[in-house]
């Protein structure tokens, strides 16, 4: 597993200058004095031997002192402005006295020009424990900690990804001119950008543990780097990579299967998952000590007997490793027990790790509940396989992985390959979606992250892919993460590089465990559909609902643009608009005495003046049983809904059963097999509906 790095102590503010006017980034000029520990009497002299360089420069000017232990340097009062040359050398010497007063020896002091009036910037670098090398941009000065308003970008990044994290701050309408005020050259700040992140920039050439330009003043004339600090990493051994891609077929798909852990006489997790696997008809074997079988299942008495391709490992932490040092001639060893380095004791963790490698065996987990694949008869869940499918998940949490399966097969999801990772000590969800992305059988993929392990290696493996991805992140854990020494170390450390992260790669970054379901629900039904047109249409009963559905749209950053003057005839024509406006939501009767196949008459006209990429059908489901007593119109509705989408191949249909919870028991059900049997996605709510078609309207199909 990665290891977070140490910092050394940073670099003097003048050298770090003169990395950035080195990389073509303009700097105040000014001129370095050392004065070392030992000058006392003489310190006129120090000043009075470098003056004559100074006197080329332009007041009022800026005196600075540098050195240990000034890192933040107005924060030790080591900073004075507006100074003449005249009186700096009284200025430096109190400010000596009174850092010194403090137990600091300044190294030197800096005597540069002052940088005229413009908007204060940060512009930043940081090596993040998980993903690497990342660039923070945002209002800075004394605003950068006090408003936080800043935007991150994982190294590289674009042009466009430069201009994006501008435009996302909340201040962004500074940079363009406020009150009067000019606005600033933002062609000079993204060219910055680009100096620090883009590809050739600061971050590949340095030894990255912070790098900050703060405050940055920008003005219409272009941009000076007022301040700099640089904190350089040091090195530190980065795991050792796997030779090679592991082929995971075998993880998903194994001949045979050992669980080691069950026993003879007190049922456990062991027992549970032997169960499992004969009920799924997998080649199983219990390893015992003693015993010749265990619950009718065949046992040898060690691992290293077992000739599996795939051993699930079920006893104490403690005795993990003894077992899995057993595991040679086993290409995949997953262990259940937790009580690792997600419970304080990664010493035991590396021990496991150092075990799996010595045995030659890749290692799934510690902490998690295994693999799931219907193709495979692999499973860690009761209750029999689900259909084999084309959707695969990966998860940190086996928990919230058996609830997704469970749930989204309820909802028609069908899974190629599903695999908890827990604490990804060996075996990472980036390695996995790797593999994953050249899988015949996945055309899309969840993830479930908290601790991302190899962040730059998911990071990488997301930008390759050309799966549709969606991603749903449980928090970020602290351990391991250094003290910031920088603004821009303590700015990077939240949610927002997971935004960073799905922005830049197009994964699709959502909220909650049903939204998950319900955009790989999406992609599963639409996902190999080549669609034309860009919007979305939505069309359904009540004006109400149409207001509704407008707001969860604008919420989700779909537009539902107006629909085409040429086809209101044909919708008057159809009997629509009487009793309200004919616009985009549309409203239409639906119901148990209306025309079933009006909302599809409906979309076709529409469709044949301006080709729409979403259709959006919604109904009330409350009101085919309030007003009528049998299911049978609204499950012809959905048939309708299937015919069109059958024949207006190039639109997506999605279909919103609102309250269905007023359908008599089964009707639900019913409704969604037909319309999956027509590749159209059913939500319970529009809210739910405008995250997933969102989500596809972002380029999320493969």
């Amino acid at each position: 597993m990665a290891t977070s790095e140490d910092v050394r102590e940073p670099v003097a503010e003048h050298e770090a200058k003169a990395l950035l006017r080195e990389a073509g980034v303009p700097v105040p000029r000014g001129v370095v004095i050392t004065t070392g520990p030992d000058v006392g009497a003489d310190f006129g002299g120090v000043f009075g031997a470098v003056f004559g360089a100074a006197a080329g420069l332009a007041e009022p000017v800026v005196l600075k002192a540098f050195g240990p232990g000034l890192v933040h340097k107005s924060d030790a009062g080591a900073v004075r402005l507006g100074l003449r040359l005249s009186e700096v050398e009284d200025a430096a010497r109190r400010m000596r006295e009174a850092l010194s007063a403090r137990g600091i020896t300044p190294a030197g002091f800096l005597v540069v020009e002052q940088a005229g009036a413009g908007l204060e910037l940060i512009a930043g670098l940081v090596r993040d424990p998980g993903f690497g090398p990342v660039l923070l941009a945002g209002l800075g000065g004394i605003w950068a900690e006090a408003l936080r308003d800043t935007s991150l970008g994982l190294c590289p990044v674009s042009e466009d990804d430069a201009r994006r994290m501008l435009s996302s701050l909340r201040g962004s309408a500074l940079l363009h001119g406020y009150r009067g005020r000019p606005g600033v050259d933002v062609g000079a700040v993204v060219k910055l950008l680009m100096t620090l992140g883009g590809l050739g920039g600061l971050w590949e050439r340095l030894e990255l543990g912070e790098f900050e330009a703060n405050p940055v003043i920008a003005s219409p004339s272009g941009v000076v780097a007022v301040d700099a600090r640089y904190l350089p990493a040091a090195r530190s051994a980065e795991r050792a990579r796997q030779a090679g891609e592991t082929d995971f077929r075998p993880l998903f798909e194994p001949r045979a299967v050992a669980v080691v852990g069950a026993s003879t006489t007190r049922p456990n997790f062991g027992n549970m998952f032997l169960d499992f696997y004969r009920a799924a008809g997998m080649t199983v074997v219990a390893v015992h000590p003693e015993a010749a079988e265990v619950a009718g299942v065949p046992a040898v008495p060690s691992l290293a007997e077992a000739r599996v391709d795939y051993a699930l490992v079920a006893v104490p932490a403690d005795g993990c490793a003894d077992v899995v040092r057993q595991a040679s001639g086993v290409p995949f060893t997953q262990v259940m027990s937790g009580g690792f380095g997600e419970a304080g004791r990664p010493e035991l963790e590396a021990e496991l790790v150092a075990a799996a490698r010595a045995a030659g065996t890749r290692l799934l987990g510690p902490n998690c509940m295994g693999v799931y694949c219907p193709r495979g008869r692999q499973t860690f869940t009761g209750g029999g396989l689900g259909p084999p499918g084309n959707v695969a998940l990966i998860s940190q949490s086996g928990g919230l992985a058996g609830e997704v399966i469970k749930v989204g097969e309820r909802r028609g999801l069908a899974f190629s390959r599903v695999a908890t990772v827990g604490n990804a000590a060996d075996v990472t969800p980036a390695e996995l979606l790797r593999w994953l992305s050249h899988d015949p059988e996945t055309r899309a993929v969840g993830l479930y992250l908290e601790d991302p392990r190899e962040g730059r290696a998911l990071y990488e493996a997301l930008a390759a892919t050309t799966l549709p991805v969606v991603l749903l992140v449980g928090g970020r854990s602290a351990q391991g993460r250094r003290a910031a020494a920088s603004h821009t170390g303590g700015l990077v450390g939240d949610g927002r590089i997971w935004r960073a992260l799905a922005e830049q790669t197009g994964a699709t970054l959502v909220g909650s465990q049903d939204d998950l379901i319900g955009v790989l629900s999406f992609f599963q039904a639409h996902g190999t559909r080549s669609v034309s047109g860009e919007g979305v249409l939505v069309i359904g009963p009540s004006g109400g609902a149409s207001v509704l559905a407008a707001d969860a749209f604008d919420r989700a950053g779909t537009r539902l643009d107006p629909l085409p003057g040429e086809a209101l005839d044909d919708l008057r024509g159809l009997g629509l608009g009487a009793g309200s406006t004919l616009a985009n939501p549309l409203e239409v009767p639906v119901g148990p005495r209306a025309r079933p196949d009006l909302v599809p008459s409906a979309v076709a006209a529409i469709l044949r003046r301006r080709p729409y990429r979403d259709v959006v059908a919604h109904v009330n489901v409350q009101s085919f049983f309030t007003y009528g007593t049998a299911a049978e119109p609204l499950l012809e509705y959905a048939r309708a809904l299937g015919r069109a989408q059958d024949e207006l191949s190039g639109t997506r249909f999605t279909l919103v059963t609102r309250n269905g919870e007023c359908a008599p028991a089964g009707v639900e059900d019913e409704v969604r097999g037909i319309a999956a049997r027509a590749g159209v996605p059913v939500y319970r709510s529009m809210e739910a509906a405008a995250v997933a078609v969102a989500a596809g309207g972002r380029g999320g199909t493969a």
